[in-house]
């Protein structure tokens, strides 16, 4: 098996990351929070954020600097993440996806990848994002049905695939095909291209969704796609299984991360309301109900935050981390679903209220127990890993 080059980033110091955090604060503050609502209600693609996002370089966030790109390690990246999705979750989805498609490059790509490549990721002149699942492939990506046939200097690829982030709006995706559908083990038939799209490539519907709104979830279509064999990550057929899964790390992280925003987002809610709605004479944050539903929240929330940069510190060393990227993915998202529930019951008969973006919280939460990986797939890895470094 392939090993992967370090693209691990050094962690900045302390008041360049808080003066970094402070600018991120200030924008989410005055353009993120005052508009997800309605971006969210009206599920509209949100142009004037994703351009500002270009700007300040979060399309680059993780991409190495002799790139272009922010070089950030993955703790900031996971802080910065946390921050944004405590306001608004999904327009995180935007950037996240697309730079899982870009640590592929970046990981396992050949010199020339990356030179012609990653510099236009880390702009954002080109965005996109990971194309895996299938109508019959999750969780099982082995179970792809995308074919990738050699011709000549070029590949022809056929299949389709479903649910993936920036489908509509993005330009070049991540496409996990198998180039030998007869391998045994199936993984050691699957190889991992750069993607953009051109003739042969489209993108179909746009799925309507419970939450994460304004991104663009879709399918996308197949057919007799030809692209160079240089696109061709690596270089070598049969890689794409673990340099698909490799991405997947840093993708795990995010969604802890996530999770953690949204933990702590419903918290905040859930404090400012119960101090200013009164009952029996009193807010009701002073009613020993509400403090203990408080309670369980701040500490739940607490857990989830030091769980997830305990990963993102284990990625940046550049240690093997699918246990503890899946620790912190599987408790941070199953607290963002915890939190937003009882941050409903403390809303009462309001949370209800489209007028209210606690009911946000509440929808965009569950995508986090099923997105990169099930939770119910986290615990299994994490048993695996446990019991693998501590034999009897």
């Amino acid at each position: 098996m392939a090993t992967a080059p370090s693209t691990f980033h050094e962690q900045m110091n302390p008041e360049e990351e808080a003066a970094l955090l402070d600018a991120i604060q200030k924008w989410v503050d005055k353009e993120v929070a005052p508009n997800a609502q309605k971006y969210d209600h009206d599920d509209i693609w949100p142009e004037e954020i994703v351009q500002q996002m270009i700007e300040m370089g979060l399309f680059g966030a993780t991409i190495g600097q002799q790139y272009g790109g922010l070089g950030l390690s993955a703790v900031t990246y996971a802080k910065i993440v946390a921050l944004i999705s405590s306001y608004w979750m999904a327009i995180t989805g935007i950037f996240n996806s697309h730079l899982i498609m870009a640590c592929a490059v970046e990981r396992f790509g050949t010199s020339a990848q990356k030179a012609k490549w990653l510099p236009k990721f880390a702009s954002g002149e080109i965005r996109g994002g990971l194309a895996l699942t299938e109508p019959n492939a999750g969780t099982d990506l082995q179970a792809i049905r995308t074919i990738a046939e050699r011709d000549g200097d070029d590949y022809v690829i056929n299949g389709t695939k479903t649910w993936i982030s920036n489908g509509i709006k993005g330009s070049c995706f991540a496409l996990l095909a198998k180039t030998d559908p007869k391998a045994e083990p199936r993984y050691k038939g699957m190889s991992f291209f750069i993607a953009p799209k051109q003739e042969g490539f489209t993108a179909g519907k746009k799925f309507k969704k419970l939450g994460y709104n304004s991104i663009d979830s879709a399918e996308l279509i197949f057919d007799n796609y030809r692209i160079p064999a240089e696109n061709l990550i690596g270089g070598v057929e049969g890689q794409g299984f673990y340099q698909a899964t490799g991405g997947l790390e840093l993708g795990r992280i995010n969604v802890a991360a996530r999770g953690v925003g949204l933990a702590e987002g419903s918290l905040r809610l859930a404090t400012e309301y119960a101090q200013l709605r009164q009952t029996m004479g009193k807010p009701i944050s002073e009613h020993q109900a509400i403090q203990l539903k408080i309670g369980e929240m701040v500490t739940r929330a607490r857990a989830a935050r030091l769980l997830t940069f305990d990963a993102a510190e284990a990625y940046d060393r550049g240690e093997r981390c699918d246990m503890e990227a899946g620790m912190a993915k599987y408790f941070a998202s199953e607290a963002a679903v915890a939190n937003s529930q009882e941050a409903m019951r403390i809303y009462g008969g309001y949370s209800y209220s489209k007028e209210y973006d606690i009911e946000r919280f509440y929808r965009d939460s569950m995508l986090m127990c099923i997105g990169e990986g099930t939770n119910e797939m986290q615990r299994i890895i994490i048993s695996k890993q446990w019991v693998a470094r501590n034999k009897v």
